[in-house]
């Protein structure tokens, strides 16, 4: 994976905006890995299609790290807490959220209550595809299990059990965030989804930058390709002089 530069991040943000939030996840990492010369990955994995079957976690982790190269090792966020509604402004670095890669890769097995499970973890192609349905849950767990009853005659506490196993072996999926309010002393745990996070902030900053495009191109008759390619304090001392 490599940074991006300003044009290759407008033209993957151009690419990703009408997509659906899963394919759109998918789009923006196959951007880090496209033309890449990473060591560890090679161009068939890292296509579109095969980043789709990745694991979530492992999906996750890659947008972390093409995020960590994009805008920095550092995150800012706010957050609203759930007993006294006081918003909280937080910050923290990408190694406190940054997991351990998972123990197990492919098939995932579960012996409980008499039960014999096989199952795989969800890739985004799943989430895809249960995007639209009634019970995500149930749709999601239909797909993922190898070896088993309908997920409809699963015991409660044993569909639990399988997302428990899930989550242990692909850590990155779900992370939580351990908070507390200085207001009413509320402590609670607050999901961080890194797609949606990078999403956002990449949106915010392509806007951004359409505007400065626009507003140098009409002071000075600079294509967006010669604006684009100049460093952001070049720009930005360019952008003050024009009254912006």
């Amino acid at each position: 994976m490599r940074a991006l530069s300003s044009a290759e991040l407008l033209d993957a943000w151009e690419r990703a905006a009408t997509l659906p939030p899963v394919q759109r996840a998918v789009a923006l990492l196959a951007a880090g890995y496209r033309d890449s010369s990473s060591e560890d990955t090679s161009s068939e994995e890292t296509s579109p299609e095969a980043l789709a079957d990745w694991s979530i976690g492992r999906r996750d982790a890659g947008l972390l790290r093409l995020r960590e190269r994009t805008f920095g090792s550092r995150l800012a966020a706010v957050a609203d807490c759930p007993g006294c509604g006081e918003r909280l402004e937080l910050a923290f670095d990408v190694e406190e959220i940054r997991a351990a890669p998972g123990a197990v890769d492919g098939e995932l097995s579960l012996s409980q209550g008499g039960w014999e499970l096989r199952f795989r973890l969800p890739t985004s192609r799943d989430l895809a595809a249960v995007a639209e349905a009634e019970d995500g849950r149930q749709a999601l767990l239909r797909r993922c299990l190898l070896a088993a009853p309908p997920a409809e005659e699963l015991p409660a506490e044993l569909v639990a059990a399988v997302e428990e196993r899930m989550a242990e072996a692909d850590p990155q999926a779900r992370v939580l965030l351990d908070l507390s309010c200085p207001a009413c002393d509320r402590r609670w745990q607050a999901p961080f989804e890194i797609d949606a996070y990078f999403w956002s902030e990449l949106d915010a900053w392509a806007r951004r930058t359409l505007r400065e495009v626009h507003a140098l191109a009409s002071a000075y008759g600079w294509s967006e390709a010669e604006i684009l390619a100049m460093s952001a304090p070049r720009r930005h001392l360019y952008l003050g002089m024009v009254g912006v």
